[in-house]
């Protein structure tokens, strides 16, 4: 699948050059994939100017930003991932409930600029990507254009989102302020389900050969690089948890499917530990669990269609969530009645409540199909499910507005009590589906009509991926990208 990525030699020494010259003037130097895994790997005069580069500045430092590790303080990165754990009073199970939270990552404030990064640097050391003549086409429903676009400029290229025009307006007030020109932020039809008009206007793109489509759904990079750096920020977070606590067992990994790269860490976890793999989607848009469709609010999950490089014949579950729930809880968790509620009638400490501002709709709807998950099993205090809350409250509060004008501008107690009971500590285990064979099978089968019918990947190609094999051979890319990330920036002389 050459086009999707995966090469590790140098494609077009022309354009190599070109890429070298351009980061060379613009002194641009690249992390590693394994120091972004492993910030603590990056060198002394690197780490010790970060803390005067402000975080969401178009600097090319904040490059080395790029990973979980980042704390408050804008310095050195931390030791280990900050991380949220959900208490019983919040989830009614005794099951140790942990978030990681994306909203320190840089520029963006969520977790999706790593796959940015994970997806062009393998075309710029490869000489597949042109920063003096390309454009980078980053099409998403939600955060990943943001964090393409927030790579592109500061790796002094041209960014290019594509994304549904119902998105929240945040996202698109910061495209304006980032973009070199309007028009390169394109907007299609729909909202959050409608992915085929992404790809569709992603084709009529294609056809300038100045342009190059860094499809999330279909880049291996984003599987790889989530696969490394989040799967082994989770793995350290758990060694963690469980340090003086020897019963302790890690029994799931939930991620919304989206764009199927996140879920790469779930993978990473299930080879050390055993653990299972869910995948979350909308209950508005049941793809995965009915073969349905429809349109929902849970902003940046993807659906309607099967992404290429989600490894389904290795997720153990499917969880439905509904848009009801993280409209609701998104409420309670940012607003005075809510807060109030969950301290007074609760008895949630003041600073966990503080801390539910950083989950967004996608990272409450994480949480919530963790809570399913265990009490699917019954689990206790002894057991630990790992998620990740993908950005922060502050990017739905045009969302939040409408919520509230539609309840007539009021939100009190009560309103939050019955969020609470019902889509929180209420929450069943219905809409939940263990996958067996056959279920993965369908699954997977599904994926034909995106991938092979629409988008023109051969049969063959799209078969491999139903093997364990396949996702275990692509991890010697990252190992060739390093490589080739260490010998350019000893070619542009900015190396580190």
């Amino acid at each position: 699948m050459p086009t999707l990525g995966l090469e590790t030699e140098i494609v077009d020494r022309e354009t190599y050059g070109n890429s070298v010259t351009r980061f060379r003037e613009s002194r641009i130097a690249l992390p590693t994939f394994a120091e972004l895994a492993e910030p603590r790997r990056i060198p002394e005069e690197v780490l010790g100017g970060l803390a005067d580069v402000d975080r969401d500045a178009p600097d090319p430092r904040n490059l080395f930003r790029v990973h979980w590790h980042n704390g408050a303080d804008p310095g050195y990165p931390l030791e280990l991932p900050e991380r949220i754990e959900l208490p019983r009073e919040l989830t009614g199970t005794p099951a140790r409930i942990v978030l990681l939270p994306g909203d320190r990552f840089p520029m963006i404030h969520a977790h999706k600029v790593l796959a940015a990064y994970g997806c062009l640097a393998p075309r710029i050391i490869t000489g597949q990507f042109d920063p003096t003549r390309h454009k980078a086409i980053w099409p998403s429903t939600g955060n990943y254009c943001r964090g393409g676009v927030a790579i592109s400029r500061i790796m002094g290229c041209r960014g290019v989102a594509v994304l549904p025009e119902g998105m929240s307006r945040e996202r698109f007030e910061w495209l304006e302020r980032w973009v070199a020109d309007p028009d390169d932020i394109v907007r299609t039809v729909g909202t959050e389900s409608n992915v085929k008009e992404i790809y569709d206007k992603c084709a009529e793109l294609d056809l300038d050969p100045e342009n190059i489509i860094f499809n999330q759904f279909s880049e291996f990079a984003n599987y790889l690089v989530h696969y490394l750096c989040t799967g082994r920020a989770m793995r350290r977070v758990f060694e963690r948890l469980r340090e003086g606590w020897p019963d302790v067992r890690l029994r799931a990994y939930v991620s919304a499917t989206g764009s199927g790269g996140t879920l790469a860490a779930g993978d990473y976890l299930k080879e050390r530990f055993g653990s299972l793999v869910v995948a979350t989607e909308a209950l508005e848009c049941p793809t995965l669990l009915y073969n349905g469709f429809g349109e929902h609010n849970i902003q940046g999950i993807g659906d309607k269609h099967v992404p290429l490089i989600h490894n389904v014949m290795n997720t153990d579950f499917v969880a439905g969530i509904t848009e009801q729930a993280t409209d609701g809880l998104d409420l309670v968790f940012n607003t005075d009645a809510g807060r109030e509620y969950l301290t007074s009638r609760l008895d949630v400490e003041p600073k966990l409540v503080a801390k539910l501002s950083r989950l967004g709709f996608s990272s409450i709807c994480n949480a919530l199909a963790a809570i399913k998950i265990a009490k699917y099993y019954d689990m206790d205090e002894n057991d630990v499910i790992l998620t990740v809350a993908t950005d922060g409250a502050e990017l739905y509060d045009s969302e939040r507005d409408k919520q509230m004008a539609a309840r007539g501008g009021r939100f009190e107690t009560l309103d939050a009590a019955e969020i609470v009971s019902r889509y929180l500590l209420g929450i069943g285990v219905d809409h939940l589906r263990e996958l067996s064979h056959v279920d993965r099978r369908r699954i997977f089968n599904l994926g034909y009509f995106t991938w092979v019918e629409q988008q023109g990947i051969s049969v063959e190609d799209f078969k491999k991926r139903e093997h364990q094999s396949f996702w275990v051979g692509l991890r010697d890319l990252v190992g060739a990208w390093d490589k080739r990330i260490v010998e350019f920036n000893r070619e542009t002389g900015v190396g580190h």
